[in-house]
Protein backbone atom coordinates (compact mmCIF):
# COMPACT_ATOMS: atom_id res chain seq x y z
CA UNK A 1 0.00 0.00 0.00
CA UNK A 2 1.09 3.44 -0.91
CA UNK A 3 1.90 6.23 1.73
CA UNK A 4 -0.56 8.31 -0.24
CA UNK A 5 -3.30 5.85 -0.42
CA UNK A 6 -5.99 6.47 1.69
CA UNK A 7 -5.80 4.95 5.15
CA UNK A 8 -1.83 4.92 4.96
CA UNK A 9 -1.97 8.61 7.38
CA UNK A 10 0.91 7.01 9.51
CA UNK A 11 3.35 7.22 6.49
CA UNK A 12 2.74 10.75 5.39
CA UNK A 13 5.71 12.69 5.51
CA UNK A 14 3.53 16.07 6.12
CA UNK A 15 1.64 14.64 8.72
CA UNK A 16 -1.53 15.78 7.40
CA UNK A 17 -4.92 14.65 9.33
CA UNK A 18 -7.76 12.89 7.87
CA UNK A 19 -6.43 12.62 4.59
CA UNK A 20 -6.98 15.91 3.85
CA UNK A 21 -4.48 18.94 1.97
CA UNK A 22 -2.41 16.23 1.13
CA UNK A 23 -0.16 18.43 -0.61
CA UNK A 24 3.34 20.53 0.85
CA UNK A 25 2.61 22.69 4.11
CA UNK A 26 2.01 26.87 3.65
CA UNK A 27 5.46 28.39 3.61
CA UNK A 28 3.81 30.75 7.07
CA UNK A 29 3.32 27.80 8.95
CA UNK A 30 7.00 27.08 8.08
CA UNK A 31 8.22 30.15 9.65
CA UNK A 32 5.90 30.23 12.46
CA UNK A 33 7.26 26.86 13.19
CA UNK A 34 10.62 28.74 12.69
CA UNK A 35 9.61 31.38 14.46
CA UNK A 36 8.80 29.49 17.86
CA UNK A 37 11.54 27.50 17.62
CA UNK A 38 13.67 30.45 17.83
CA UNK A 39 11.49 32.33 20.74
CA UNK A 40 11.66 29.19 22.32
CA UNK A 41 15.72 29.08 22.13
CA UNK A 42 15.94 32.90 23.39
CA UNK A 43 12.87 33.06 26.14
CA UNK A 44 10.95 35.41 23.95
CA UNK A 45 7.10 36.39 24.20
CA UNK A 46 4.84 37.23 22.22
CA UNK A 47 0.75 37.91 21.72
CA UNK A 48 0.54 34.79 18.75
CA UNK A 49 -0.99 31.71 20.43
CA UNK A 50 0.92 28.19 20.04
CA UNK A 51 1.69 25.79 22.55
CA UNK A 52 4.72 26.86 22.92
CA UNK A 53 3.88 30.49 24.03
CA UNK A 54 3.58 33.70 21.66
CA UNK A 55 5.63 34.39 18.56
CA UNK A 56 5.03 37.26 15.89
CA UNK A 57 3.26 36.45 12.41
CA UNK A 58 5.08 35.24 9.55
CA UNK A 59 4.87 38.73 7.98
CA UNK A 60 6.85 40.50 10.70
CA UNK A 61 9.36 37.50 11.03
CA UNK A 62 9.94 38.26 7.17
CA UNK A 63 10.61 41.53 7.94
CA UNK A 64 12.81 41.48 10.85
CA UNK A 65 15.06 38.54 8.62
CA UNK A 66 15.42 41.22 6.05
CA UNK A 67 16.50 43.48 8.70
CA UNK A 68 19.48 41.15 10.27
CA UNK A 69 20.22 40.54 6.42
CA UNK A 70 20.97 44.55 5.93
CA UNK A 71 22.60 44.94 9.36
CA UNK A 72 25.07 42.49 8.22
CA UNK A 73 25.49 43.28 4.60
CA UNK A 74 26.17 47.14 5.75
CA UNK A 75 28.75 45.82 8.76
CA UNK A 76 30.68 43.31 6.46
CA UNK A 77 30.60 46.38 3.60
CA UNK A 78 32.31 49.08 5.96
CA UNK A 79 34.93 46.41 7.43
CA UNK A 80 35.51 46.06 3.44
CA UNK A 81 36.68 48.85 2.72
CA UNK A 82 39.42 48.72 5.23
CA UNK A 83 42.93 48.33 3.33
CA UNK A 84 46.54 49.46 4.50
CA UNK A 85 49.39 51.54 2.43
CA UNK A 86 53.26 50.25 2.95
CA UNK A 87 55.28 52.90 4.46
CA UNK A 88 57.31 53.36 1.27
CA UNK A 89 54.36 53.33 -0.77
CA UNK A 90 51.42 56.31 -1.55
CA UNK A 91 48.24 54.96 -2.53
CA UNK A 92 46.56 56.78 -5.79
CA UNK A 93 42.61 56.89 -5.14
CA UNK A 94 40.47 56.29 -8.39
CA UNK A 95 36.48 57.02 -7.66
CA UNK A 96 34.58 55.30 -10.59
CA UNK A 97 37.54 55.05 -12.61
CA UNK A 98 38.66 58.69 -12.58
CA UNK A 99 41.31 60.30 -10.04
CA UNK A 100 40.38 61.44 -7.03
CA UNK A 101 43.43 61.68 -4.88
CA UNK A 102 46.19 60.43 -3.03
CA UNK A 103 46.74 58.78 0.11
CA UNK A 104 49.83 58.32 2.84
CA UNK A 105 50.85 55.64 4.36
CA UNK A 106 48.92 53.87 7.22
CA UNK A 107 45.08 52.28 7.43
CA UNK A 108 42.70 54.20 5.32
CA UNK A 109 38.57 53.55 4.53
CA UNK A 110 37.44 53.42 0.94
CA UNK A 111 33.87 52.97 -0.55
CA UNK A 112 34.43 49.13 -1.70
CA UNK A 113 33.16 48.66 -5.42
CA UNK A 114 33.23 52.71 -5.76
CA UNK A 115 36.62 53.36 -5.07
CA UNK A 116 40.10 51.74 -6.63
CA UNK A 117 43.48 51.78 -4.92
CA UNK A 118 46.07 51.73 -6.88
CA UNK A 119 49.53 51.31 -4.53
CA UNK A 120 52.94 53.23 -5.64
CA UNK A 121 56.72 52.38 -4.17
CA UNK A 122 58.23 55.67 -4.19
CA UNK A 123 60.99 54.85 -1.95
CA UNK A 124 62.57 52.07 -3.97
CA UNK A 125 65.34 52.21 -6.80
CA UNK A 126 64.87 50.86 -9.70
CA UNK A 127 66.99 49.06 -12.20
CA UNK A 128 66.62 49.89 -16.10
CA UNK A 129 69.54 48.28 -18.48
CA UNK A 130 69.84 49.05 -22.12
CA UNK A 131 72.33 47.67 -24.31
CA UNK A 132 72.86 46.83 -27.80
CA UNK A 133 75.63 47.16 -31.26
CA UNK A 134 75.44 51.23 -31.99
CA UNK A 135 77.26 53.04 -35.17
CA UNK A 136 80.19 55.83 -33.41
CA UNK A 137 80.95 58.65 -35.37
CA UNK A 138 83.92 57.58 -36.92
CA UNK A 139 81.89 54.42 -38.18
CA UNK A 140 82.87 51.67 -35.85
CA UNK A 141 80.51 49.25 -35.08
CA UNK A 142 80.50 49.09 -30.41
CA UNK A 143 78.79 47.19 -28.45
CA UNK A 144 77.77 49.45 -25.39
CA UNK A 145 76.00 48.66 -22.06
CA UNK A 146 74.41 51.16 -19.46
CA UNK A 147 71.96 50.71 -16.46
CA UNK A 148 70.35 53.69 -15.13
CA UNK A 149 69.11 53.99 -11.68
CA UNK A 150 65.90 56.00 -10.96
CA UNK A 151 62.70 56.06 -8.35
CA UNK A 152 59.51 57.43 -8.51
CA UNK A 153 58.59 60.61 -7.70
CA UNK A 154 55.36 62.04 -8.53
CA UNK A 155 53.29 59.14 -8.28
CA UNK A 156 50.34 60.33 -10.28
CA UNK A 157 52.29 61.42 -12.83
CA UNK A 158 53.92 57.94 -13.27
CA UNK A 159 50.22 56.47 -13.28
CA UNK A 160 48.32 58.69 -15.54
CA UNK A 161 51.09 60.65 -17.75
CA UNK A 162 52.03 57.93 -19.68
CA UNK A 163 50.46 54.51 -20.59
CA UNK A 164 53.75 52.66 -19.16
CA UNK A 165 55.52 55.38 -17.29
CA UNK A 166 58.81 52.51 -17.52
CA UNK A 167 58.53 51.20 -21.00
CA UNK A 168 58.82 55.15 -21.84
CA UNK A 169 61.62 55.88 -19.74
CA UNK A 170 63.60 51.74 -21.59
CA UNK A 171 62.79 53.87 -24.93
CA UNK A 172 64.28 57.73 -23.79
CA UNK A 173 67.49 55.47 -22.23
CA UNK A 174 68.34 53.70 -25.86
CA UNK A 175 67.51 56.54 -27.86
CA UNK A 176 69.45 58.36 -25.53
CA UNK A 177 72.21 56.32 -25.63
CA UNK A 178 72.42 55.76 -29.05
CA UNK A 179 72.59 59.46 -29.34
CA UNK A 180 75.56 60.33 -27.02
CA UNK A 181 77.46 57.22 -28.91
CA UNK A 182 76.84 58.41 -32.33
CA UNK A 183 78.53 61.82 -32.22
CA UNK A 184 81.48 59.70 -29.91
CA UNK A 185 84.61 58.65 -31.60
CA UNK A 186 85.50 54.09 -30.98
CA UNK A 187 88.87 55.40 -29.18
CA UNK A 188 86.78 57.51 -26.25
CA UNK A 189 83.74 54.98 -26.01
CA UNK A 190 86.90 52.36 -25.14
CA UNK A 191 89.17 54.46 -23.63
CA UNK A 192 89.55 57.61 -21.83
CA UNK A 193 86.33 59.23 -22.63
CA UNK A 194 83.80 56.78 -20.93
CA UNK A 195 83.42 59.25 -18.01
CA UNK A 196 82.28 61.89 -20.38
CA UNK A 197 79.64 60.01 -22.08
CA UNK A 198 77.98 59.51 -19.25
CA UNK A 199 77.69 62.35 -18.27
CA UNK A 200 76.26 63.11 -22.00
CA UNK A 201 73.80 60.07 -21.38
CA UNK A 202 72.25 60.85 -18.21
CA UNK A 203 72.01 64.50 -19.27
CA UNK A 204 70.33 63.61 -22.55
CA UNK A 205 67.98 61.15 -20.68
CA UNK A 206 66.78 64.14 -18.92
CA UNK A 207 66.15 66.11 -21.58
CA UNK A 208 64.18 63.23 -23.37
CA UNK A 209 61.78 62.80 -20.41
CA UNK A 210 61.34 66.10 -19.02
CA UNK A 211 58.03 67.18 -21.18
CA UNK A 212 56.56 63.13 -20.66
CA UNK A 213 56.27 64.60 -16.88
CA UNK A 214 57.30 60.44 -16.30
CA UNK A 215 56.90 61.44 -12.28
CA UNK A 216 60.64 59.75 -12.17
CA UNK A 217 63.92 61.04 -11.00
CA UNK A 218 67.79 59.38 -11.98
CA UNK A 219 69.66 58.61 -9.64
CA UNK A 220 72.98 57.28 -11.04
CA UNK A 221 74.10 56.37 -14.85
CA UNK A 222 76.45 53.25 -14.92
CA UNK A 223 78.48 53.10 -17.55
CA UNK A 224 78.84 48.87 -17.39
CA UNK A 225 81.17 47.91 -20.36
CA UNK A 226 81.84 49.18 -24.19
CA UNK A 227 83.81 46.52 -26.64
CA UNK A 228 83.85 46.37 -30.18
CA UNK A 229 81.87 43.30 -32.05
CA UNK A 230 83.96 39.94 -31.91
CA UNK A 231 85.51 39.66 -35.18
CA UNK A 232 87.82 42.73 -34.45
CA UNK A 233 88.30 42.20 -31.08
CA UNK A 234 91.97 41.23 -31.21
CA UNK A 235 92.84 43.74 -33.01
CA UNK A 236 90.94 46.57 -31.01
CA UNK A 237 92.60 45.04 -27.64
CA UNK A 238 95.96 45.13 -29.54
CA UNK A 239 94.84 49.21 -29.54
CA UNK A 240 93.91 49.59 -26.27
CA UNK A 241 96.84 47.96 -24.53
CA UNK A 242 98.96 50.14 -26.04
CA UNK A 243 97.32 53.05 -25.07
CA UNK A 244 97.48 52.00 -21.73
CA UNK A 245 101.18 51.31 -22.28
CA UNK A 246 101.82 54.89 -23.51
CA UNK A 247 100.10 56.19 -20.65
CA UNK A 248 101.78 54.17 -18.25
CA UNK A 249 104.73 55.49 -19.12
CA UNK A 250 103.63 59.08 -19.14
CA UNK A 251 102.98 58.53 -15.90
CA UNK A 252 106.40 57.10 -14.73
CA UNK A 253 108.03 60.04 -16.58
CA UNK A 254 106.07 62.67 -14.99
CA UNK A 255 107.00 60.45 -11.50
CA UNK A 256 110.97 60.62 -12.21
CA UNK A 257 110.63 64.19 -13.25
CA UNK A 258 108.41 64.53 -9.74
CA UNK A 259 111.83 62.99 -7.93
CA UNK A 260 114.22 63.92 -9.69
CA UNK A 261 113.73 68.21 -10.02
CA UNK A 262 113.33 68.02 -6.28
CA UNK A 263 117.03 66.76 -5.62
CA UNK A 264 118.01 68.98 -8.09
CA UNK A 265 117.11 71.89 -6.90
CA UNK A 266 118.14 70.78 -3.37
CA UNK A 267 121.71 70.30 -4.74
CA UNK A 268 121.66 73.67 -6.08
CA UNK A 269 120.51 74.64 -2.85
CA UNK A 270 123.65 73.10 -1.21
CA UNK A 271 126.38 74.10 -3.69
CA UNK A 272 124.50 78.24 -3.24
CA UNK A 273 125.35 77.59 0.50
CA UNK A 274 128.29 76.24 -0.25
CA UNK A 275 129.19 79.30 -2.34
CA UNK A 276 127.97 81.54 0.56
CA UNK A 277 129.78 79.54 3.06
CA UNK A 278 133.18 79.64 0.89
CA UNK A 279 132.70 83.28 0.23
CA UNK A 280 132.08 84.54 3.67
CA UNK A 281 135.57 82.88 4.48
CA UNK A 282 137.37 84.15 2.07
CA UNK A 283 136.36 87.83 3.24
CA UNK A 284 136.87 86.60 6.88
CA UNK A 285 140.29 85.33 5.87
CA UNK A 286 141.19 88.18 3.92
CA UNK A 287 140.17 90.49 6.60
CA UNK A 288 142.40 88.38 9.08
CA UNK A 289 145.21 88.98 6.60
CA UNK A 290 144.29 92.54 6.28
CA UNK A 291 144.46 93.11 10.02
CA UNK A 292 147.21 91.29 10.29
CA UNK A 293 149.32 93.09 8.42
CA UNK A 294 147.62 96.40 9.49
CA UNK A 295 149.67 95.13 12.66
CA UNK A 296 152.93 94.12 11.49
CA UNK A 297 152.90 97.61 9.37
CA UNK A 298 153.97 99.99 11.57
CA UNK A 299 156.98 97.44 13.01
CA UNK A 300 158.30 97.49 9.59
CA UNK A 301 158.51 100.88 8.94
CA UNK A 302 160.06 100.66 12.29
CA UNK A 303 162.99 98.45 11.09
CA UNK A 304 162.09 96.81 7.61
CA UNK A 305 164.86 94.84 7.65
CA UNK A 306 164.26 92.78 10.43
CA UNK A 307 160.68 92.74 9.87
CA UNK A 308 161.44 90.98 6.22
CA UNK A 309 164.03 88.86 8.10
CA UNK A 310 161.27 87.32 10.53
CA UNK A 311 158.65 86.94 8.20
CA UNK A 312 161.19 85.23 5.49
CA UNK A 313 161.88 82.97 8.30
CA UNK A 314 158.11 82.20 9.28
CA UNK A 315 157.34 81.54 5.95
CA UNK A 316 160.29 78.88 5.13
CA UNK A 317 159.87 77.60 8.45
CA UNK A 318 157.00 76.46 7.45
CA UNK A 319 157.46 75.35 3.88
CA UNK A 320 160.60 73.57 5.25
CA UNK A 321 158.44 71.45 7.89
CA UNK A 322 156.15 69.85 5.16
CA UNK A 323 159.39 68.93 2.75
CA UNK A 324 162.38 66.63 2.86
CA UNK A 325 165.66 68.32 3.78
CA UNK A 326 169.44 66.73 3.11
CA UNK A 327 171.85 68.00 6.05
CA UNK A 328 175.41 68.83 4.28
CA UNK A 329 178.21 69.71 6.70
CA UNK A 330 180.72 71.51 4.81
CA UNK A 331 182.73 72.92 7.14
CA UNK A 332 184.07 70.37 8.81
CA UNK A 333 186.15 67.96 6.91
CA UNK A 334 184.59 65.07 7.27
CA UNK A 335 181.61 64.89 4.76
CA UNK A 336 179.53 62.64 5.96
CA UNK A 337 175.61 62.77 4.21
CA UNK A 338 172.16 61.31 5.24
CA UNK A 339 169.72 60.40 2.44
CA UNK A 340 166.63 59.66 3.04
CA UNK A 341 166.07 57.81 0.12
CA UNK A 342 162.41 55.96 1.11
CA UNK A 343 161.08 59.44 1.62
CA UNK A 344 162.87 60.98 -1.66
CA UNK A 345 161.14 58.19 -3.52
CA UNK A 346 157.72 58.90 -1.27
CA UNK A 347 157.80 62.58 -2.22
CA UNK A 348 159.10 62.45 -5.61
CA UNK A 349 155.32 62.61 -7.43
CA UNK A 350 154.98 65.66 -5.20
CA UNK A 351 158.11 67.75 -6.00
CA UNK A 352 156.36 70.01 -8.63
CA UNK A 353 153.67 70.84 -6.16
CA UNK A 354 156.21 72.67 -3.98
CA UNK A 355 157.18 75.74 -5.95
CA UNK A 356 153.31 76.06 -6.18
CA UNK A 357 152.73 75.81 -2.21
CA UNK A 358 155.42 78.41 -1.88
CA UNK A 359 154.32 80.77 -4.56
CA UNK A 360 151.15 80.64 -3.01
CA UNK A 361 152.68 81.24 0.69
CA UNK A 362 154.82 84.14 -0.67
CA UNK A 363 151.46 86.02 -2.56
CA UNK A 364 149.82 85.30 0.93
CA UNK A 365 152.47 87.29 2.83
CA UNK A 366 153.29 89.35 0.12
CA UNK A 367 156.48 88.78 0.66
CA UNK A 368 159.42 89.86 -2.02
CA UNK A 369 162.05 87.00 -1.80
CA UNK A 370 165.76 87.59 -4.26
CA UNK A 371 168.59 84.71 -4.70
CA UNK A 372 170.63 87.14 -2.38
CA UNK A 373 168.09 86.23 0.18
CA UNK A 374 168.02 82.53 -0.06
CA UNK A 375 171.47 82.98 0.13
CA UNK A 376 171.21 84.99 3.59
CA UNK A 377 169.25 82.40 4.75
CA UNK A 378 171.31 79.53 4.02
CA UNK A 379 174.15 81.18 5.70
CA UNK A 380 171.89 81.94 8.44
CA UNK A 381 170.62 78.48 8.85
CA UNK A 382 174.24 77.20 8.78
CA UNK A 383 175.06 79.01 11.60
CA UNK A 384 172.34 77.98 13.45
CA UNK A 385 173.34 74.72 12.93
Amino acid sequence: MAWNEPGNNDKDPWKNKGGKNQGPPDLDELLNDLGKKVTGIFGGKGNGKSTGGSFPSGKNFSSIGISLVLIIAIVVYAFSGFYTIKEAEKGIVLRFGQYSGTVDPGINWKWTFIDRIIPVDMQSTRDLPASGFMLTQDENVVRVDMQIQYRVMNARNYIFSVTNADDSLSQSLDSALRYVVGHSTMDDILTSGREQIRQSVWQELEKIIAPYNLGLIIVDVNFKDARPPNEVKDAFDDAISAQEDEVRFLREAEAYARGIEPRARGRVKRIEQEALAYKGRVVLEAEGEVARFAKILPEYQAAPEVTRQRLYIATMEKVYSNTSKVMVDVEGGNNMMYLPLDKIMQQSSTNLAAPQSIQSTQQKLNVNTSPTDFGRSDRFTRGRN
